[in-house]
C-alpha cells in the first residue's frame, strides 16, 4: 500500500510551494515527486481532522501591512497528490510558523513568530477559512537580548482531550495555556508555565495517553519532559535532556513528535543535523536517550511519522531532501537507507492516513 506525502518548503529559492510524493508502506520507498500547489513558504501543514483539507501558514510578512498568511487546500483525490486552494486569509501576525486545528474541525490558531500573536479563524464547512475569532496578543521578553527582545510564539498544540491550546513562546520563555471554546474560540490566557531562561522553548508534543508533555528547547538543544493534569491543564517539569552529544555547542533544535504508540519520542538537531531518540517510562513520563542518528542531510528543520509509526520521515532544508528510516517497534532505534527524494528547501512533512 502507499500513503500520500505532502510536504511544505520555503520558495526563496527553487521551491514553488508544496510538493507531494508517495510513501510505500512495505518499503519505504518513496516516489511520485509532483508539485502540489503553487503557494508562498508553506513552512508548517496541517491536516483537517476529517482529511478532506490540509491547511498552510505562508511564512512571510506580506499580505496585509506585517501580517502573514495561511491558505486552505482541498484534498479532492489524495492519491493524486495535488491540492485545490479554496482561499487565503491574514494570520493576524508576521512570519506565521505553526498552526493546530480544533478536534471540531471550527477554527484554526496559528503562531506568529514576528508578530508576537496567536491569531484563531474560523473554519467553514467546506474547509474554506472564514473570519478572525481571535488574536492572543503575548507581551515581554527574555535573557537573550538577540533572539528574545520580544515574544516569539513558536508552536501552537491542543491538548489530547480538546480542552486547552498550549503556545511554546520562543521569546518569553514560557509555555502560555489558553483555553478552547465549543465555538473554537479561546479564552484569555489562562495560565504560564516558565522554563529556564534563554532556553528558547520551540516546539510542544503531547504524549498519547495525555498524562505527559515535552518541550524541544532551541536555543540551548534540550527536550524537557512534564507531567500533565489534563483537568486544570497544569504543567510540571520533571526532566531536561540535551538532544546532542557531550561537548557539543552549536546548532538549535527544531521538530518534536511522540510516537504513536507512546514509548518514544524524537527531536531533530539543526547544525548536529541529526534526530534523537528517547524512549518513554510509560509509568512517569521520564525519558532515556536512545540514540542520536544522522539524518543524511544538513538542517533538519521537521520530520514526519507515518500513522502506523513504522517509518519516519526526515526534511533536511539546506542539503533539499527527504529521508525515510524504519523504526524499530521494541527499542526506537531508526535505521537508515531506505527511500531519498530530492526537493528543494523542505521543512514541513504530513503523511496521510
Amino acid at each position: 500500500m502507499k500513503r500520500t506525502v505532502f510536504i511544505g518548503t520555503y520558495t526563496k529559492g527553487e521551491s514553488k510551494g508544496i510538493y507531494s510524493c508517495r510513501l510505500d508502506s512495505e518499503t519505504g520507498g518513496l516516489d511520485e515527486l509532483r508539485l502540489a500547489a503553487e503557494t508562498p513558504s508553506p513552512s508548517f501543514l496541517a491536516l483537517h481532522p476529517n482529511g478532506k483539507f490540509l491547511y498552510a501558514v505562508n511564512e512571510t510578512k506580506e499580505l496585509e501591512g506585517d501580517s502573514g498568511s495561511v491558505t486552505a487546500f482541498a484534498i479532492s483525490d489524495p492519491e493524486s497528490g495535488v491540492l485545490k486552494k479554496l482561499n487565503t486569509v491574514s494570520s493576524e501576525g508576521g512570519w506565521p510558523c505553526h498552526l493546530a486545528i480544533s478536534p471540531k474541525g471550527n477554527s484554526l490558531m496559528t503562531a506568529n513568530y514576528g508578530g508576537g500573536t496567536v491569531g484563531v479563524l474560523e473554519l467553514k464547512a467546506d474547509g474554506s477559512l472564514g473570519k478572525t475569532l481571535g488574536v492572543g496578543r503575548h507581551e515581554g521578553s527574555s535573557v537573550n537580548k538577540d533572539r528574545q527582545e520580544g515574544p516569539h510564539p513558536h508552536s501552537t498544540v491542543i491538548d489530547p482531550a480538546g480542552k486547552f491550546l498550549f503556545v511554546a513562546d520562543l521569546g518569553l520563555d514560557q509555555i502560555i495555556m489558553y483555553e478552547l471554546r465549543a465555538d473554537g474560540s479561546l479564552s484569555e490566557q489562562k495560565a504560564v508555565t516558565k522554563v529556564t531562561p534563554g532556553s528558547g522553548p520551540r516546539h510542544f508534543a503531547f504524549h498519547p495517553g495525555g498524562k505527559f508533555a515535552y518541550l524541544i528547547n532551541e536555543m540551548v538543544r534540550t527536550v524537557s519532559a512534564f507531567t500533565y493534569d489534563a483537568g486544570s491543564g497544569s504543567l510540571v517539569e520533571i526532566q531536561t535532556l540535551s538532544t546532542v552529544p557531550a561537548g557539543w555547542k552549536s546548532g538549535s533544535t527544531a521538530e518534536l513528535l511522540a510516537h504513536p504508540n507512546g514509548r518514544f519520542l524524537y527531536g531533530s538537531n539543526r547544525g548536529h543535523d541529526s534526530i534523537a531518540c528517547y524512549r518513554i517510562d510509560p509509568a512517569k513520563g521520564k525519558l532515556t536517550l536512545v540514540e542520536i542518528e544522522h539524518t543524511g542531510g544538513k538542517t533538519p528543520r521537521s520530520f514526519g511519522l507515518d500513522p502506523d509509526g513504522h517509518f519516519l520521515l526526515a526534511a533536511n532544508q539546506t542539503s533539499g531532501d527527504l529521508h525515510v528510516f524504519k523504526i524499530d517497534q521494541n527499542t526506537g532505534a531508526l535505521a537508515p537507507g531506505l527511500g531519498r527524494l530530492e526537493i528543494p528547501a523542505p521543512v514541513c512533512v504530513v503523511v496521510l492516513p
